[in-house]
């Protein structure tokens, strides 16, 4: 009987240590599907962040591909431009006259005569590429006073009906600097409309 109690005795506690190293066993699977569970969520969240990402790829691609996107300009757009650059002008010719006009005003009070109107006739020298400047020209004699730059001289003859340019008097003037006008010297200002 002592030999069954001795078994009986060691299958209890096999059994009881059988149970509790289930119980252990139970509480590690517990804990690693818990963990697992936390895995696949945080996979979840991850995935709809990569969703929400691609979605935002998409739309600036779209945005990008979109006409007058990228730097491109649309026609309306440069409608627009062209308007103000015209606008830009046209306050750029306004205030061009006012200077000028005030220029005058103060010519007239400092006693500086305004562009003399003496028909000539030029010769222009030879041996430039321009045909236009090749023989006789009609036009006027201009003695350069203080203060006076081309733009001022053509604009000054432009208001009294000759039509000239800046470019117009610097080719009927060969070596004529601009920047450069001595006062008192004679430029001849060619005169298209005469004849």
């Amino acid at each position: 009987m002592r030999k069954i109690l001795l078994w009986l005795f060691v299958l209890v506690f096999t059994a009881s240590l059988a149970r509790a190293q289930d119980d252990a066993a139970q509480q590690q699977i517990d804990k690693l599907s818990g963990q697992i569970q936390d895995v696949l969520d945080a996979q979840a969240a991850q995935g709809k962040r990569i969703d929400a990402l691609e979605k935002q790829i998409g739309d600036l691609q779209d945005k990008l591909n979109a006409p007058g996107a990228g730097g491109n300009a649309s026609a309306d757009d440069l409608k627009k431009l062209a308007g103000q650059v015209q606008e830009i002008d046209k306050k750029r010719q306004s205030d061009n006259e006012q200077i000028l006009k005030e220029l005058e005003k103060l010519d007239k009070a400092l006693g500086v005569a305004a562009p003399s109107h003496k028909p000539s006739t030029s010769v222009a020298a030879t041996g430039t590429n321009n045909p236009a400047s090749v023989g006789p020209q009609k036009g006027y004699e201009y003695t350069i006073a203080p203060g006076d730059n081309l733009s001022a001289i053509a604009k000054a003859y432009r208001a009294q009906g000759v039509k000239v340019t800046v470019e117009q008097i610097q080719m009927a003037n060969p070596g004529l600097n601009p920047k450069n006008l001595v006062v008192g010297k004679k430029v001849f200002i060619p005169d298209a409309n005469a004849k």
